[in-house]
């Protein structure tokens, strides 16, 4: 059996029964090929305090790897104090607003707090390179007056923008990051990425429906970080809310891709509740069909993956 030690207990969370014993940091072999991944934001375009923007923060090795900037990612940041001059790369999973929104103020504020000193690589969906460089237009000014004024490095404001394709698009020091293309039409392309080190691998489903493809590219693999959407059943097509229901995974769906995949333990981030439905009901429903170890996401949330698998939650 699949051993997940938990270092606190947070209700509601945890719908299987884990192995619930104390561990300390010191427990942790940080040299033992663990992933480190840390949920940033787990919400939806909704601005409440609890669940920030769609953001997942990846540490392996000597590379710390940021996927989707939704707003407050760079005060999510903050708490966990890294610098922006310590990001290695960023990945978007789509260009959709709330996955995006907080990349201003990452990239400008990050780089005059940081003294952030050589170029920041961004990948991403067809259109990335185009958003990227009318962002450096619109913040033209701003860009000029820090480095006259504030003599921020001139080379720590730059981004250099991929449109990426589905495939192997980052490989370094041992950490290798794939693309692969999900299910979110209208919005396409939209793409779900695998992160692998060391024999381990974290896969990040981005938005997007049951997708095929996602399992594919996700089997046997360690960590699944997923999204979801919780609604009435059924929900009428004639229901204002339906296209946004349409465009993610019911947990029923998410329960059947957990079935296949079977990994290690199971995540779900990018949370939508439609018309008041509660955490509750979103895990009983997806733990209906899936006997597997499940958690619900929470903004700063802090998972190990190695031969052990560690939860913490933010204190």
């Amino acid at each position: 059996m699949v051993k997940i030690l938990l270092t606190t207990c947070i209700s509601l969370l945890f719908t299987a029964s884990f192995g619930q014993n104390k561990l300390t940091d010191d427990t942790i072999d940080v040299n033992n090929h663990i992933i480190k991944v840390t949920l940033l934001g787990t919400g939806d375009p909704q601005p409440i305090m609890e669940r920030f923007g769609p953001s997942i923060l990846i540490q392996a090795g000597t590379q710390t790897l940021l996927f989707d900037t939704g707003r407050g990612c760079l005060q999510r940041l903050h708490q966990i104090n890294l610098g922006y001059d310590k990001i290695d790369a960023l990945f978007f999973t789509h260009l959709h607003s709330d996955h995006i929104v907080g990349l201003p103020d990452l990239w400008l504020t990050g780089w005059l707090l940081s003294k952030r000193n050589v170029p920041l690589a961004v990948f991403g969906p067809q259109g990335t390179i185009e958003m990227i460089n009318f962002l450096r237009k619109a913040y033209s000014f701003d860009i000029k007056i820090r480095t006259e004024d504030d003599k921020a490095p001139i080379d720590g404001s730059k981004l250099i923008s991929n449109d990426i394709r589905e495939g192997v698009i980052y490989e370094k020091n041992g950490v290798k990051v794939t693309a692969f293309l999900v299910d979110h039409f209208p919005v396409v392309p939209a793409f779900g990425y695998r992160i692998e080190y060391g024999g381990y691998s974290v896969v990040l489903s981005g938005d997007t429906r049951y997708s095929e493809n996602l399992i594919k590219y996700a089997k046997q693999t360690d960590l699944l970080v997923h999204e979801v959407v919780i609604a009435p059943d059924p929900l009428s097509k004639t229901d204002p809310k339906y296209s946004i229901f349409a465009h993610h995974t019911t947990p029923e769906q998410a329960s059947k891709i957990f079935n296949i995949v079977k990994p290690r333990l199971a995540v779900y981030s990018h949370i939508v509740r439609l018309y008041g439905h509660t955490n509750q009901e979103l895990l009983e429903r997806t733990k209906v069909d899936y006997p597997g170890q499940l958690v619900l996401g929470e903004d700063l949330m802090t998972i190990y993956v190695g031969k052990i698998i560690t939860i913490k939650a933010w204190q």
